[in-house]
């Protein structure tokens, strides 16, 4: 099977910093900050979960991801509290990171079903609650495996229903999808990339419109632009650039590059050099400060049972 995280994780990175790691008391807000998105471990709860509209009461040990700066509130025993590590998540990019693009606004997974975390879990939990030299580097390590994990689980599970991680999830989408990640360059047809797939041209054009949510040519020109972008951050030239993601010249690449983000590529550097963190000119389509918990105003429980409700 060939590996549908490899060239992904290669070409845009995620990285993880510890800023809490122990009993989490009372009433706790964590505020969106930049582009950092947040991975919580429960090792011990119960914790209410606000965010929204929505309301979440945890009782087992579960991890709860928010890839894309959202704010939410934890409601613990003011006593007792509830054991916690929690980590920022920056997806190198920010909004443009086609990972952090595909992934839900929020998930919430029970740790003892994501295949293959206990060890990983284990050692992240004993090294996060004890004085050990060195182990807010590997906490962070160790936080980084977990979302690796988080993203397998996601795909092996089809429990992302539409965009690229759906594609990956799909038995031969994902060879087609591959493809384009490896060999952004190639000149893909239709019909080179339906044979990837094992498919029929139509049948793949129409099964891959329907579980990512646009066609291959879309879908083609947003990875390349996407790559374009994380190339120009890194002060690659323009023209060298346009080449290596499959345009002939930087007029080609400027012309795809207006249509998939609504910016030339000199536009969208100017504005990335005035507001380094915002999402300015995110590819559509595919997609380290401490976070500080403040404490917030009083609550309302969530009413019935340990499931999403209203606040």
């Amino acid at each position: 099977m060939v590996d549908r995280l490899a060239v992904l994780l290669e070409r845009f990175s995620v990285t993880a910093q510890v800023f809490h790691a122990g009993a989490l008391c009372g009433i706790n807000t964590l505020e969106p900050e930049g582009d950092l998105g947040q991975l919580h471990l429960v090792r011990a709860g119960p914790v209410e979960v606000f965010h929204g509209d929505a309301a979440l009461r945890i009782e087992a040990p579960s991890l709860l991801l928010y890839p894309r700066p959202m704010a939410h509130r934890f409601v613990t025993d003011p006593v007792r509290g509830a054991d916690m590590a929690c980590a920022n998540v920056r997806f190198e990019g920010g909004a443009g990171n086609p990972i952090a693009a595909a992934l839900p606004a929020f998930a919430c997974l029970p740790l003892e079903a994501v295949d293959g975390a206990s060890p990983v879990l284990g050692l992240l939990f004993d090294e996060a609650f004890a004085q050990r030299c060195g182990r807010y580097a590997l906490v962070n390590r160790l936080f980084e495996a977990v979302m690796i994990l988080i993203l397998r689980q996601l795909m092996e599970n089809g429990d992302v229903r539409s965009g690229m991680l759906a594609g990956l999830s799909h038995p031969r989408l994902r060879n087609a999808l591959v493809a384009m990640h490896e060999a952004p360059a190639k000149a893909w047809t239709l019909e080179d990339l339906a044979a990837a797939a094992g498919m029929s041209r139509s049948v793949f054009a129409n099964a891959f419109r329907e579980t990512v949510g646009i066609t291959p040519g879309q879908y083609l020109q947003g990875w390349r632009v996407g790559l374009a972008q994380h190339a120009l951050r890194r002060g690659r030239p323009l023209k060298v650039v346009a080449a290596d993601v499959g345009y002939g010249s930087e007029a080609a690449l400027s012309r795809a590059f207006k249509a998939q983000i609504g910016l030339s590529p000199r536009e969208w550097k100017r504005a990335q050099a005035v507001s380094p963190g915002k999402a300015v000119g995110a590819v559509r389509d595919i997609g380290i400060a401490s976070a500080a918990l403040r404490s917030g105003g009083i609550v309302p429980r969530p009413q019935g049972a340990a499931d999403a409700g209203r606040r």
